[in-house]
């Protein structure tokens, strides 16, 4: 993926790294459509070659992922247990079947 930016002002389109935050007249594209834009006549394309080596999942990247994770599977407090609840092990829950009356 990559961020598109276009600068009016200069009558450029910068390809670019994936944005981390979102900025006025900023796209994120995928791979097909990056390689496929087209600008208007007298435009310029500026295609930025990301570094290989922030494509790789960093140290914070993998901390991040795995806190969601974690606080995803913590109980909830004060969250109401389901009625048709039977059975629980870790965050899993075992539900009864609402037609098997």
């Amino acid at each position: 993926m990559t961020t598109l930016t276009y600068v009016y002002a200069d009558s450029t389109a910068v390809l670019g790294p994936l944005a981390t935050y979102a900025e006025p007249h900023c796209y994120d594209l995928c791979s097909e459509h990056a390689e496929r834009l087209t600008v208007p006549r007298g435009w310029e394309v500026i295609r930025l070659a990301p570094d290989p080596e922030s494509l790789r999942p960093s140290v914070d990247d993998l901390e991040a992922l795995a806190n969601a994770v974690r606080e995803a599977a913590r109980p909830r407090e004060g969250a109401p247990e389901p009625a048709n609840e039977v059975g629980r092990r870790g965050h899993l829950r075992v539900l009864r079947n609402p037609d098997s009356g």
